[in-house]
């Protein structure tokens, strides 16, 4: 069968994705290789997996720790330092890649949407490569805010001018990148590039989103939104109101488990209206901090099983994180959405567009917090709307799907288009 290359950023939940797809594709016959930095070996859990390391020169040991650390504090300076890091991967990438494909044997590359790098080789290479889209899709549409944005979605021209100007923003931002982009594509002769969305593949475009969670918009005819890329089976889908007392959960993932204060005004918020707490910080606390937690009345762990605890719970309180907001869609728990770094804002923006809960800021206080979960816990509005959704989430397909669109445009090197596969 066929060997493919997988290549994506060194972050945890992008790998914990592109690795159940990569186990349907093991099922399906093939050889899979990830390609990164040597310390993003250990983001890989299943040994069948084969893993290549790049880039020995600019990321010795210690450069995937520092990265996590600046991803995990993507605010005031730290964000020009974290886009630098940025850069400087896509730069080891373009400059690596070539050798480490032709020496591998590759019959074709699996690319995350947010490494930019897998894309241009493959393409200078003449090798199929098809893009996965881990967090919201940076596909644009200019009717649309960029997914890092926070904006509702509206249609009036003052709401586009909006959307427009932001986009300058976000370009001038992301200059070093983009400075990246551009000089290997001279490089590798493919013209004129700069951005994320330039490097995307014309035969499969695979999301973890579904239709119904989304802003009406623009999306390419090979464009497949599977749903979720999982290891194990979903959670079974709700179907009946819980009749035991309120729980809430509240996550902020694995990059943001660490901000103590905002768990503080959780909690503080949880005892305001009686409720009980479920607090998942994923290793980011100490024991001090945890205990503090706790005698607020919250119960305090470090992992959690989170779909199990999900159908358990009456409210999820979530930093925005794709993944967090899918498994609450297959248990239809509210969502008081907390967004504070990367495509999070927009995807509170989304969760308030679809009616399946509410956004709150990350400043804002415990009784407005308790005030935003009183309303989630006494509408039941919003469940109703996420157990309207579950359908298509049911039917969308997941890592199976993808293994089977991914494998039909790699071996065939045509385009697959959407509902074809």
């Amino acid at each position: 069968m066929s060997h493919y290359a997988i290549i994506a950023p060194p972050l945890y939940s992008h790998v914990r994705a592109l690795e159940a797809l990569a186990q349907q594709l093991l099922e399906r016959g093939h050889r899979i290789t990830f390609i990164q930095q040597a310390e993003a070996r250990t983001l890989l859990n299943d040994a069948r997996i084969g893993f290549y390391a790049v880039g020995e020169r600019s990321h010795p040991p210690g450069s995937l720790a520092r990265t996590l650390q600046l991803t995990a504090q993507p605010s005031g300076p730290g964000i020009f330092r974290l886009i630098n890091d940025l850069a400087q991967t896509t730069d080891m990438l373009c400059r690596d890649l070539p050798a480490a494909l032709k020496k591998l044997g590759v019959d074709g590359v699996i690319v995350d949407q947010m490494e930019a790098a897998g894309g241009l080789v493959a393409e200078a290479l003449g090798l199929p490569f098809v893009s996965v889209a881990c967090a919201l899709p940076v596909n644009r549409d200019e009717t649309i805010p960029l997914p890092v944005m926070p904006f509702n979605y509206a249609t009036d021209a003052r709401s586009k001018k909006l959307y427009a100007s932001s986009t300058r923003v976000y370009d001038w931002l992301m200059r070093p990148q983009g400075e990246v982009i551009a000089r290997h594509a001279r490089a590798l002769g493919l013209g004129k590039r700069r951005g994320l969305h330039e490097c995307l593949s014309p035969l499969a475009q695979i999301s973890q989103t579904l239709p119904a969670f989304d802003f009406p918009r623009w999306l390419p005819d090979c464009f497949h939104a599977v749903g979720p890329l999982r290891h194990a089976h979903p959670a079974p889908l709700a179907s009946e109101a819980a009749t035991s007392s309120p729980m809430v959960f509240a996550s902020l993932g694995t990059l943001q488990g660490h901000r103590y204060r905002l768990f503080q005004r959780i909690a503080q918020a949880c005892r305001q209206i009686n409720v009980r707490l479920l607090i998942a910080h994923c290793g980011g606390l100490n024991a001090s901090q945890a205990a503090k937690l706790a005698a607020y009345g919250a119960q305090v762990t470090d992992f959690a099983d989170q779909p199990a605890v999900l159908s358990q719970a009456q409210a999820v309180i979530t930093h925005g994180g794709l993944n967090t907001v899918m498994d609450a869609i297959a248990s239809a728990t509210p969502v008081l959405a907390i967004p504070l770094a990367f495509d999070q804002p927009g995807v509170a923006a989304r969760v308030d567009y679809c009616g399946i809960g509410r956004r709150a800021s990350r400043f804002a206080s415990s009784h407005t917090l308790a005030d935003h979960l009183t309303t989630l816990l006494s509408d039941n509005g919003y469940r109703q709307r996420l157990m309207a959704m579950q359908p298509q989430l049911q039917q969308a397909g997941g890592a199976a799907l993808a293994a089977q669109i991914a494998e039909q445009a790699l071996d065939d090197g045509r385009p697959v288009l959407a509902g074809a596969a």
